[in-house]
């Protein structure tokens, strides 16, 4: 069936801004971005902005912060990166992303300004460059009452960052990125750390010391107010259950109890009080005289979702998906797993991407999967299935490693292997799927077994 013509000219912007500089391909600088939102008329400064950075959790953390200030009655705008299925998803405007129609409008209206820029300097603007452009086009245009706003990568030179926020949330880092951000987490938090400055107020997720000392010590240095996890809010307490967990958070101006969260592991608690946090902060701070309306708060947890981060698409077998694409996320994911999950067997459907610690993933994996099938996605950047194969023999064996280039395959084998067991006989609950490896595999893998956009 032919694309209707408002789906054909989403198809035309897509393409355009697909053949721009790629997100991985980084020339450290802010001037590009800036000039253009000076030719927009600087619409990063149309509202304030709570901006998230981190090497995992960004994107749960900020779709929380977004629920909880849309339940505060705000109408919000969100920027995320990078998409699951649709490049639309990057930007939202009161939960909702951009129709494919609005989303050509807004690249029509920038495209000629980002034209000027491209004729005036060295570099052309980049893909991540145009698409943040276009974010806070759209939410001047809407207008919004809020901004939240992902990093595409690091902090300083991001694009993003020629916003100024007023809330700043680092969420936990580790090392990812290496090749554009440094090789350690200190290196990783100097750059992370460019979103704090002077007038911000930062809300530290818990770090190790190394990286709390490089992010405290630069808060200082250009005066930024922080509130640290552990210290200032943090997890009380909370019980895993059914469909999520329930917890009982510190915050910035009271303790909130009876919150459920419908987010599987300890990792998403935590991913919760930043968020709670932020919006206590954004809404007054530290001087919040007893907090914010706990039953707002409880409705507002109750509706988070955060499609592809461990999320259950299908049953029978139970298929699981989960973006994780680092050994600091695939270690999160694994003790999540072992806390809310009673799979025998799971198999894992594996495709990662060549830039990042594929060897670090696997090892990671092993510990809860019976069998993994390697794969890849579709991508420039995947790592072929047979490469990752090979590491992963070194680490599972050879029986346990099944190799299918195409996810459909793979999805077809894993199911098949997960069903060859027969939990009734010996005792045990049934085998399930996990799909992971990558933010792109996970939503390659959520288009074919019908996801609900959300």
């Amino acid at each position: 069936m032919p694309d209707t013509p408002e789906l054909a000219a989403f198809r035309d912007a897509e393409r355009a801004l697909l053949q721009r500089w790629p997100e991985t391909k980084l020339d450290p600088s802010l001037e590009r971005i800036s000039a253009l939102c000076d030719l927009l008329g600087q619409p990063q400064r149309a509202s304030p902005v709570v901006h998230l950075t981190g090497t995992n959790g960004k994107t749960s953390t900020a779709r929380m912060v977004d629920t909880l200030l849309r339940g505060l009655g705000l109408r919000t705008g969100q920027f995320t990166s990078p998409h699951l299925e649709s490049m639309t998803e990057r930007i939202s405007v009161d939960g909702v992303p951009l129709s494919p129609q609005r989303f050509t409008e807004v690249y029509a209206e920038v495209a000629p300004y980002a034209q000027v820029v491209d004729n005036s300097g060295a570099h052309p603007v980049s893909f991540f460059e145009f698409v943040t452009a276009m974010a806070f086009a759209a939410f001047a245009d809407a207008p919004v009452d809020a901004a939240v706003v992902e990093v595409g990568m690091g902090g300083r030179w991001d694009s993003t960052n020629v916003a100024d926020a007023t809330v700043a949330v680092v969420t936990a880092i580790g090392v990812d990125h290496s090749r554009y951000l440094g090789d350690t987490a200190e290196a990783i938090a100097e750059e992370k750390a460019g979103i704090l400055k002077r007038g911000t107020l930062g809300i530290l997720a818990q770090q190790s010391v190394e990286v709390a000392e490089v992010l405290l010590q630069h808060a200082a240095e250009i005066g930024a107010t922080v509130a640290r996890e552990g210290l200032e809010f943090g997890v009380i307490e909370r019980t895993p259950g059914i469909g999520g967990q329930m917890l009982t958070l510190q915050g910035l101006g009271a303790t909130y109890d009876e919150i459920f969260l419908p987010l599987y592991g300890a990792h998403q608690a935590h991913n919760a009080v930043c968020a709670l946090a932020a919006v206590e902060a954004f809404a007054g701070g530290h001087g919040l005289d007893g907090g914010l309306d706990i039953e707002v708060i409880r409705e507002a947890f109750s509706r988070v979702t955060s499609p592809a981060r461990l999320e259950i698409i299908r049953r029978s077998p139970t298929v699981v998906l989960d973006a994780a694409h680092n050994p600091h996320g695939a270690a999160a994911l694994v003790e999540a797993v072992q806390e809310s999950f009673a799979f025998s067997p799971l198999v894992g459907v594996v495709g990662g991407m060549e830039d990042k610690d594929v060897a670090g993933l696997v090892d990671a994996f092993e510990p809860i999967m019976a069998n993994i099938v390697c794969t890849q996605n579709s991508t420039a950047r995947a790592m072929p299935a047979e490469e990752l194969a090979e590491v992963a023999r070194g680490v599972f064996g050879n029986d346990r490693v099944e190799v299918a280039p195409r996810l459909d395959d793979a999805l077809d084998v894993a199911v098949g292997l997960a069903e060859s067991v027969d939990a009734d006989a010996i005792g045990l609950g049934g085998g399930g799927v996990l799909v992971t490896g990558s933010v792109i595999t996970a939503g390659e893998a959520r288009r074919l077994l019908g996801g609900e956009r959300r």
